[in-house]
């Protein structure tokens, strides 16, 4: 394993040079690959295992919008797609990417079908962590491991396309085969991570779970919501107010972040916007600091995963989910960005 050093901290990563996707292949030559649930990970984890020769097959709900996006996407129905419980009976390694409410849901006949020495497959440690919650016991003897991509499936699939890899941790909660790690490491590698470094079910959830509604997601929909409010409120047009607030963000200011870091980022504009930036972060970061302290001490007492369960399980959750998207969606800031972005150059 590589290892890295962060001021001190050594930690140990997994990357394809040490561990090649020949390796991986070899690995899990005898398995079949069942990737239950064609949603959010499962498109971009199926088809990149498929892409890399590995046996995979799709379980999917029938007449589903998911079903039909399957078989859009070059899956036969008979052939390597079926519907959940016969994929779960075919395969030999079990990967459980339907959505937390589905994986409740659809339990009782997975736990039927996990067989001695069989292997159970999570990308969200979710399920396991919150076990008094979503009743989820796996047998004791099975594997049961992790591998979560750092980001959605769309993007996973994106990167594969390009060659690169979307960084991955992994875990293991039970290892009954004693080849459970060496499974969570070729899966990994397989479905297309640029490199693995460890951690546990607890861990990945309670991080996965703060940096979503954090920095990922809600703190930076709030954040951004809150200058474009302001800019708007003291007579800016729509056009300058999301400039400022999204589009030099993410088409210019991120992108030297992802190559070189932060400081690259802030070297790279000009003295004006680097004293100010210096100066006023510390501020952002006192201001946020306790509503961050809040949100994981409501992510690690399981009253995040309480609030998600009770309300991804009604039957008006898919409804009411597209309404506040549309609310989004159809605000003053983001119909402004829909115009801007087709102003953007054709190259």
């Amino acid at each position: 394993m590589a290892k890295l050093n962060f001021g001190g901290v050594e930690e140990e990563v997994v990357t394809r040079e040490e561990y090649p996707l020949t390796k991986a292949k070899q690995t899990l030559s005898e398995e079949v690959i069942a990737v239950l649930g064609y949603g959010v990970q499962g498109p971009g984890q199926a088809l990149n295992l498929k892409d890399n020769g590995i046996n995979v097959i799709v379980g999917q709900r029938k007449d589903s919008k998911s079903w039909d996006k399957a078989l859009a996407d070059g899956w036969i129905e008979g052939k390597n797609l079926f519907s959940l419980e016969e994929a779960a009976k075919k395969g030999t390694i079990l990967m459980f990417l339907l959505s937390d409410a589905g994986q409740i849901a659809a339990w009782p006949m997975i736990k039927e079908n996990l067989t001695e020495n069989k292997t159970l497959y999570f990308s969200h440690g979710f399920g396991i962590t919150f076990s008094e919650q979503t009743n989820i016991f796996p047998p004791t003897n099975v594997d049961v491991i992790l591998v979560a991509p750092k980001g959605s499936g769309t993007s996973l699939r994106r990167m594969f396309l390009q060659g690169k890899g979307l960084n991955s941790s992994f875990a293991i909660h039970q290892d009954h085969s004693g080849k459970a790690r060496e499974k969570a490491i070729a899966l990994g590698i397989a479905v297309g991570s640029g490199y693995l470094f460890e951690t546990t079910f607890k861990k990945e959830v309670y991080s996965d779970l703060t940096g979503e509604r954090g920095s990922l997601m809600g703190a930076l929909t709030g954040v951004m919501e809150a200058q474009y409010n302001i800019l708007r409120k003291k007579g800016h047009s729509p056009s300058e107010s999301f400039n400022e607030t999204v589009e030099e963000l993410t088409e210019s200011l991120i992108l030297l972040v992802s190559e070189k870091g932060m400081d690259w980022m802030y070297a790279n504009c000009s003295t004006t916007a680097q004293r100010g930036a210096l100066d006023w972060r510390h501020k952002f970061r006192k201001a946020v600091e306790p509503v961050f302290e809040e949100l994981y001490e409501s992510v690690a007492s399981g009253n995040e995963a309480k609030i998600c369960i009770d309300s991804n399980s009604r039957p008006e959750y898919r409804s009411k989910l597209d309404e506040e998207l549309r609310e989004i969606r159809e605000s003053e800031m983001w119909s402004a960005g829909k115009q801007v972005r087709t102003l953007r150059p054709k190259i």
